[in-house]
């Protein structure tokens, strides 16, 4: 005969029962929020510094988290010399690493590059950098990424170093801006490169809008060295624009921050721009002005945590943590 079960026990094992279904609930609501989201890290360019020591510790660091990219902002320092040898090896080092890699380029990478003679060779140092870094559609790191770079378009064939991927709803993507002014130089008859990449970075940010808006992606990230200040609040006409001075040297900026701000008024998503710009002793955090938000890094390394749902949240981190 069976021993009936006393009625004590019963009620406890369905009072357990009850009280661990809120539980898994949550366990489930937990797992399927994870699902939308993802790490990257950035890695931000110490343009006085540099060194491949550092280098080689950030990328470490990157290396042990579960990070879907890193971005590394240069891959010199401006005291540095600017021959292939040290490019190459800086290449293999980052080549190395175990997460998928993508270089943004950085003024101190080029533009202050000169040959034997002490003439400038800026154009022709960038123009091996996109040989060496940017030959194939994808990052480097041994895990790769597939990346569409502006030169796959025959008009701009010669702009590499421009990329976008996409992981989830959001669309990533490098612009070559480099800092001091985005290499323009005020010298008359000198600024033949500026002018040129300013028309490609104009053909690649309607290009990357247009794609955000057609994949309804819920926010674009675009890297760059150079600080295109998105946040800055813009001199208003009349007569006190009138009266004011023009400024000594002109923003080499402008152009590229109006036709951004001119996007972001018609994108649903959330704009988020990332550079290396000095953050004066602080922790680097993100500054939102209505959906465009900007994060300076200086020469940290942050982890930055993208969350997807009704919209895309963006939460800082320390990579070394």
């Amino acid at each position: 005969m069976r021993t009936p079960r006393p009625p004590l026990l019963l009620a406890g094992a369905l009072a357990a029962l009850l009280a661990a279904a809120p539980a898994a609930s949550r366990e489930k609501d937990k797992d399927k929020n994870d699902e939308h989201a993802h790490r990257f890290a950035v890695i931000g360019n110490d343009a006085k510094a540099g060194g491949e020591d550092r280098l080689e510790q950030a990328l470490k660091e990157t290396s042990a988290k579960s990070l879907s990219f890193v971005v590394l902002t240069g891959i010199k320092g401006e005291k540095e010399g600017c021959g292939d040898r040290l490019y190459q090896k800086r290449r293999d080092l980052i080549e190395r690493a175990r997460r998928p890699v993508i270089v943004s380029l950085a003024g101190s990478d080029w533009t202050a590059c000169r040959n034997s003679l002490g003439r400038t060779n800026a154009i022709e140092r960038l123009n091996r950098l996109r040989e060496l870094l940017y030959g194939e559609p994808s990052s480097l790191g041994n895990d790769k990424l597939s990346l569409t770079r502006l030169s796959a378009s025959p008009r701009f064939r010669s702009y590499a170093e421009n990329a976008h991927w996409q992981v989830g709803k959001v669309l990533y993507a490098t612009i070559n801006l480099p800092a001091g002014n985005n290499h323009y130089l005020p010298a008359a008859g000198r600024n033949s490169e500026f002018e040129d990449r300013t028309v490609a970075n104009r053909f690649w940010l309607n290009r990357l809008f247009a794609i955000a808006r057609s994949d309804k992606a819920q926010a674009v990230v675009l890297f760059s060295e150079g600080d295109v200040q998105p946040l800055l609040q813009e001199q208003n006409g009349g007569l006190k624009g009138l009266l004011r001075r023009q400024p000594a040297v002109y923003d080499g900026f402008q152009e590229t921050r109006k036709q951004i701000r001119t996007q972001a008024a018609r994108f649903k998503g959330k704009v988020l721009l990332v550079d290396s710009g000095a953050v004066d002793g602080k922790r680097p955090k993100i500054a939102w002005r209505d959906n465009i938000g900007q994060l300076s890094v200086g020469t940290e390394a942050v982890e930055v945590k993208v969350k997807l749902g009704k919209d895309a949240e963006f939460e800082l981190g320390d990579v070394e943590k």
